[in-house]
C-alpha cells in the first residue's frame, strides 16, 4: 500500500500534544512519558534490547551502530537519541564504526524481568526523525518471550527520510516467517514532530500518522496475541551507509503513550 501526498498534507504538529485513540471506547492511559526533568526514567525505560552485555545491536541486520546508555538523554520536555561516527568495540568483540541510543520497556539484561509489557491497546509517540540520510529511526514492539516473530513495527524510516514504513511480522502454519508492509510518503517527516501510532486490536492492526489512518491489516493469522514491549531506536546504516561527511544525528521524541481499554 503506497500513499503520497504533498508536504502542506502531513504538516508538523507545532507542539505535537493532541493524541489519544481515534476510535470510541473506554480507554485509559495506561503509560506515558512526557519527558520532563533532566535525566531518563529508569523505572520506565532500559537503554538496550533485552539482551543487553554492555551495550547492544541487532547483528542479524548488519548494523553499523553500538547501542550505549550515553547516547540517550533529556532535556527541555524532550528525549534525544543521537547517533555519532565512533568507533566502538561492542561486547561481541565486533568494532562498531557508530554508537547511537535507544529505549525499551523491556529488559536491563536477558534474566530480568521487562519493566512494561502491553498487549492490545493505541500506541502513539510524537517524532521528529532526523534529516541526515543513512538513518534508521524506528518505534516498534517485540514480544516479551526475548523471540521474534511477531512483531509489530509502527513507525521505520529505512533509509530514507520521505518514506515512512509500517510492518506486521508473524509466522505462517507451517512456522515460516512472514511479514506484510505498508508506506506513506511525504517529504515533510524531518521539519517537525509527528504522531505515529497503532491501533492493536483482537481483529486488527491499524496505523495512523497524525491522526490519519495510513495502513490497515485484518487477516487473523497476521494479528498478534502476546505481551510485547515499546521500542524506540536510532539505527544507522539500515539498510544504507550515511553518507560521507554525515558523522552525527539525533531522533527527537516529544512522548510517548499507550491507551488500552
Amino acid at each position: 500500500m503506497l500513499l503520497l501526498v504533498a508536504c502542506g498534507a502531513c504538516a508538523p504538529t507545532p507542539e505535537a500534544a493532541e493524541s489519544g485513540p481515534p476510535v470510541p471506547g473506554d480507554w485509559r492511559r495506561v503509560f506515558h512519558d512526557e519527558f520532563g526533568g533532566s535525566r531518563l526514567d529508569k523505572a520506565r525505560w532500559a537503554t538496550c534490547y533485552d539482551w543487553n552485555d554492555r551495550g547492544c545491536t541487532i547483528s542479524t541486520n548488519n548494523e553499523l551502530e553500538w547501542y550505549q546508555p550515553g547516547q540517550v538523554t533529556v532535556s527541555g520536555g524532550k528525549l534525544t537519541l543521537t547517533a555519532q561516527r565512533r568507533a566502538t568495540r561492542g561486547s561481541d568483540g565486533e568494532l562498531y564504526p557508530w554508537v547511537s541510543g535507544m529505549i525499551s520497556t523491556g529488559r536491563d539484561n536477558w534474566y530480568a524481568e521487562p519493566r512494561e509489557t502491553f498487549t492490545y491497546g493505541y500506541f502513539e509517540a510524537a517524532i521528529r526523525i532526523p534529516s541526515q540520510g543513512g538513518m534508521a529511526p524506528e518505534f516498534w514492539m517485540m514480544p516479551a518471550s526475548r523471540y521474534t516473530p511477531p512483531e509489530i513495527d509502527i513507525m521505520e524510516f529505512l533509509g530514507t527520510t520521505r518514506t515512512q514504513s509500517m510492518f506486521v511480522h508473524w509466522r505462517n502454519a507451517e512456522g515460516a516467517k512472514r511479514k506484510q508492509r505498508g508506506t506513506f510518503t511525504s517529504a515533510g517527516f524531518p521539519d517537525g514532530y509527528h504522531v505515529f501510532a497503532v491501533l492493536w486490536e483482537k481483529d486488527r492492526l491499524v496505523w495512523y500518522v497524525d491522526g490519519v489512518e495510513r495502513f490497515r491489516v485484518t487477516a487473523p493469522e497476521r494479528i498478534p496475541h502476546v505481551p510485547m514491549e515499546v521500542i524506540l531506536n536510532l539505527a544507522v546504516g539500515l539498510p544504507y551507509t550515511p553518507p560521507s561527511g554525515t558523522d552525527s544525528a539525533r531522533m527527537l521524541v516529544d512522548w510517548v503513550r499507550v491507551w488500552q481499554r
